[in-house]
This record gives structure tokens, C-alpha cells and sequence, in this order.
């Protein structure tokens, strides 16, 4: 009869333990303890395939059918070249995908296997531009069909090696086809996220004030609190230049944005192993409606490298030379 109260007390024990939801350790002052190097790293695009409509979840054969595509497209990407072959002309193309560091998993979240990182709206995609949103982007494109290569400061940020291309640093921090690894640091009053990508950091204050509305800061200004377990960060004051980026492998796009951009982030730690992140999008002269994301975080033990972006940078120089000739060409030609 012993033996059996304390079996079933240890079993008890044991479902009341694994029912129980995660607490994640402190910090010194009490806090949830974030801090380590994680990866947000995932096949799952940012929007999902249009082909999929409003199916968020993937069964666990759609799951691995899109994992297998990857690993083929890799494999395939890494065959020796055809030498015999007549060398490509024009655009040759980028990275071969032995660069690209995409993980090979999508993206699991609550147990669900998603098929885009984008949860609202309901089709997974960014919503529709507004009319001002629109007239923004037409502005921009045209100046970029007409002065595009006049100097250095009409170029992308990423060619500048001022922030990391795509909106890897953030808020919203979106993963790109590599360099998706963040550090995270914390004090009783400041969290630091060190992004690999051009070494971004992103300095959230815990409680305060955002600053004047004229006061614009790459990443914007961040505000932290605490809710329970989680980390609630409030950004506005974006400088005007900066965008939001959509996109992973394939191809991204660029979205200006207005000063009334304001991103709400949530960071909880809801396994050893994981940060579950989630993120809302409020911009009323951009969007035609707020839009949300969740991102799984996972902890890596593997360090972030010097990202020396400008040691290497030759294609800046070389861009705004070769509109120089260019140039040179078409005034030699009027004569």
C-alpha cells in the first residue's frame, strides 16, 4: 500500500510538473533571464506562399515536402560547374546558396508548423499599401530611376554598411538569408540586442520616455517593460530613411515608412531552448492595417563574428564609377 501512494504521489508530481508552464531563470534582479546568442533563422518566409491563402499551419508532410525542396535546391546549387557551358551574359547572379544560411527547418511555433512568419492579416502577406503609403513608394522609385547612382547617400543602407540589408536589426527583426544571429545582455535597467549583421545594437530602456517627435534614430527609440514573463518593447522616432524590408531568399522588396511607424515587440523565453517573439506593425499612413508576426528564437552555441562590412565593400565605388563612364559615354557621344 506504501509503495503505492508513493508511486502515484511521484506521478502526481510529475504531470503537475510537466503541466506547469515554463518559468525561465532570473537575472540578478529578478528578471526573466534572456540573454545568450539566438538564431531566428528559419525556412518559413516572412509572407506566405499565395498559392496556401489563409492556411497558416502546415501538416507535418507539407512541412517536410518544403524542407526536402530546400535540401534538393541546395544540393543541386553545389554540383560542380559545367566549364564546357558558353559563360552566362549580362546579370550572373548573386550568391550560390552555399553562403545562404536559411537553417533547415521551418519555422515551429506552439507545436504548429507555419507556413509564413506573418500571422495577421489572415493571408499571411503584408497588407495593402494606404494611398499615402503608395504615393511614398512612387516618390521614392522615382527617385531612384532618375538619381540613383548620383552619390553615396541615395544608395540602399546595406550598401552603406549603415544597417544590415533586410530588417534583420529591426524592430521588426526579420530573418535574412544569413547573419540571422542576435546577442542579447542584460542589466536592471537596459537590454542590449547585438546584431550580427553590421554589429546593429539595440539599446532598450527599461521605462522612460520616447524622445521629442523631431529626434529620429536608425532602429528607432526603444521602451521596455515587463509583463510577468515577458518583454514588452514600444519603438517609434525611426529615422525617415529607414525602411521596412521584406524578404529571405528569393528576392525583397522595400517599404518606406512614416514617422507615425510604431512597432510593439514581446519576448518570452518559453523553453531553455527558445524565445518565442512576436511583433505588431501599427503604421495608419503606410499600411492599411496593423499587421503581426511570431518568430521562434533558438539558442545557438555558436559565436557572432566580426561582420567587417566595409573592409570589403568594393561594390559602392565601383557602382558610382561605372555611372561616372557611363556619363562620360553619353556627353562624348552629344559631341
Amino acid at each position: 500500500m506504501k509503495s503505492s501512494s508513493a508511486t502515484f504521489i511521484v506521478y502526481f508530481w510529475a504531470v503537475a510538473a510537466a503541466a506547469a508552464p515554463y518559468k525561465a531563470p532570473r537575472t540578478a534582479d529578478g528578471h526573466p533571464d534572456l540573454q545568450g546568442i539566438w538564431t531566428n533563422a528559419t525556412l518559413t518566409p516572412v509572407e506566405r506562399p499565395k498559392a496556401l491563402g489563409d492556411k497558416l499551419v502546415l501538416s507535418e508532410p507539407e512541412a517536410l515536402q518544403m524542407e526536402k525542396r530546400m535540401q534538393d535546391f541546395a544540393a543541386e546549387s553545389a554540383r560542380p560547374s559545367d566549364l564546357s557551358q558558353e559563360l552566362p551574359k549580362g546579370n550572373v547572379g548573386g550568391y550560390n546558396v552555399f553562403w545562404f544560411d536559411p537553417a533547415n527547418a521551418v519555422a515551429t511555433v506552439q507545436g504548429q508548423r507555419r507556413s509564413s512568419l506573418i500571422v495577421y492579416p489572415a493571408d499571411g502577406q503584408v497588407p495593402t499599401l494606404s494611398e499615402a503609403g503608395q504615393q511614398r513608394l512612387a516618390a521614392r522609385t522615382a527617385r531612384a530611376t532618375k538619381s540613383g547612382f548620383d552619390g553615396p547617400e541615395v544608395r540602399a543602407l546595406g550598401e552603406r554598411c549603415i544597417l544590415g540589408f533586410g530588417s534583420n536589426s529591426g524592430p521588426p527583426m526579420l530573418p535574412v538569408m544569413y547573419n540571422s544571429n542576435y546577442q542579447i545582455v542584460q542589466s536592471a535597467n537596459t537590454v542590449l540586442i547585438h546584431v550580427e549583421m553590421v554589429h546593429d545594437a539595440r539599446i532598450i530602456r527599461l521605462g522612460g520616455q520616447h524622445p521629442p517627435e523631431h529626434v529620429r534614430q536608425w532602429m528607432g527609440d526603444s521602451i521596455g517593460h515587463w509583463e510577468g514573463e515577458t518583454l514588452v518593447v514600444e519603438t517609434t522616432n525611426f529615422n525617415p530613411v529607414q525602411p521596412i524590408q521584406i524578404g529571405q531568399l528569393a528576392s525583397y522588396r522595400s517599404i518606406p515608412v512614416s514617422p507615425k511607424l510604431k512597432v510593439i515587440e514581446r519576448f518570452t523565453r518559453t523553453e531553455q531552448q527558445t524565445i518565442h517573439y512576436e511583433f505588431t506593425v501599427e503604421d495608419p499612413d503606410t499600411f492599411s492595417t496593423a499587421w503581426r508576426g511570431e518568430i521562434p528564437f533558438h539558442y545557438t552555441d555558436q559565436n557572432i563574428y566580426e561582420y567587417a562590412c566595409h573592409e570589403g565593400n568594393y561594390a559602392l565605388p565601383g557602382i558610382l564609377a561605372g555611372a561616372r563612364e557611363e556619363e562620360k559615354a553619353a556627353a562624348k557621344s552629344k559631341q
